[in-house]
């Protein structure tokens, strides 16, 4: 499985903003968006570039959501590709991303990361549906149910993660029992579910150009 293996914080700086891709970190004041002389785009002359043509408006804001979601091109083009199929093409993509298995691991609070929670399920920690499964971008629907295998040192870590996410809460479209670490896809995520601030309308534009 491909992913990208490079520095995490170099892409926040390249995007301007917090894509919290290393959990609670970005959280603290080691986060290079927190300090003022890492707080700037990667590179030699990060400020002699010039100003963003309309192509790279958009183009920044398709490089944000991918990002952020940590899903590479090809993935991307699938899923846009299955949005497209939708009357609002934008919104639909940000759902599919919300509904992905790795992200939704990580909403709950099982791991600090989105990188994390695919590590989680690719190695096989969750049953979904009562079933292994080890594909990080599995799209959920509502009456989904996972929770962790049977395992003690799996127990444990997931409870560990919730203890330290103890100030992030599940949305509201995921109902969570804290005790048996079971969780269930209630309903369907809105717009308001999707966290990330961004315009959608600049990604359809420049995927359909």
């Amino acid at each position: 499985m491909a992913r990208y293996t490079g520095p995490s914080c170099r892409l926040c700086r390249r995007e301007g903003m917090k894509l919290y891709l290393k959990g609670t970190r970005c959280e603290t004041s080691k986060c290079a968006i927190e300090r003022q002389w890492r707080n700037q785009p990667p590179g030699v002359h990060p400020f002699g570039r010039g100003k963003l043509s309309e192509y790279g408006h958009r183009l920044r804001e398709k490089q944000k959501l991918r990002r952020y979601y940590g899903v590479l091109e090809r993935q991307f083009r699938r899923i846009f590709s299955e949005a497209s199929k939708e009357t609002n093409t934008g919104e639909a993509l940000l759902l599919l991303m919300e509904r992905r298995l790795d992200n939704v691991v990580y909403r709950l609070g099982f791991a600090p990361s989105r990188c994390a929670a695919r590590q989680l399920v690719s190695h096989g920690h969750f049953l979904y549906n009562g079933k292994r499964v080890t594909v990080p971008s599995i799209t959920l629907k509502p009456g989904d149910i996972l929770k962790p295998r049977d395992r003690d040192a799996t127990k444990k870590l997931l409870q560990l993660n919730l203890s330290a996410a103890s100030g992030r809460t599940p949305p509201q479209w995921l109902s969570l029992d804290a005790d048996s670490l079971q969780a269930t896809v209630a309903s369907l995520p809105t717009r308001e579910d999707v966290s990330i601030q961004i315009d959608e309308q600049l990604i359809v534009e420049f995927c359909s150009r």
